[in-house]
């Protein structure tokens, strides 16, 4: 069970919530997009938000500032949401204009909002689950691109349901949350991309 919770945890970690936003808009949307216009976002996207922050950890590693890729200290969670938050700023005025989506651009604001909330309850203090802001921000936004674009996504909408039950257990299990921290976390994610649907719905 301790192995699966943590496969879990692994294969839903919040370092994959960016690019898991932008290839769902792609497979989602009806608008037409030039195979460049999906390489100009998908790219840059993966290796601001995957590439940068995993060569991030390693170097935060070894200056002994964080000690896992969970970050289970509070402590430890500062710098690397600094730097997430660096990132999609970049990813927001730099990559965004590019191949503009006004869709991809709010759900990119709602991401930045979301770990400026966290990084601020890191001061109160109180350690939010990062997991589940991920999974919170990634199903309001499904929910909110099958309303804009009228498309059944029933059984995606339906799997991040059950992905976000399964990852709560496996915080819970692994006793890297409370159950107050894994609800903050799913409900900042979902009111921040919630407040961004009056700009793009």
């Amino acid at each position: 069970m301790r192995f699966l919770s943590q496969l879990v945890s692994y294969i839903f970690h919040p370092i994959f919530v960016p690019l898991a936003g932008t290839v769902s808009y792609f497979l989602i949307t009806p608008k037409y997009t030039t195979l460049e216009m999906r390489s100009g976002n998908i790219l840059p996207v993966f290796i601001l938000t995957i590439i940068i922050p995993i060569l991030s950890f390693f170097i935060l590693k070894n200056l002994g500032i964080v000690g896992s890729v969970f970050l289970n200290k509070p402590e430890e969670r500062k710098y690397p949401l600094m730097i997430s938050l660096i990132l999609l700023f970049l990813i927001l005025l730099k990559v965004i204009p590019d191949n503009y989506n006004i869709e991809l651009y709010f759900f990119f604001l709602g991401l930045i909002a979301a770990s400026s909330t966290c990084l601020l309850l890191l001061y109160l203090p109180f350690k939010t689950s990062l997991h589940m802001m991920g999974m919170g921000s990634i199903l309001m936004f499904l929910i909110a691109l099958s309303y804009h674009f009228e498309r059944n996504i029933v059984l995606a909408i339906s799997f991040m349901f059950f992905a976000s039950g399964l990852v709560a257990s496996s915080r819970l299990y692994l006793k890297a949350h409370s159950r107050s921290e894994l609800l903050i976390g799913f409900l900042v994610g979902l009111v921040s991309q919630l407040l961004t649907l009056k700009f793009w719905l």
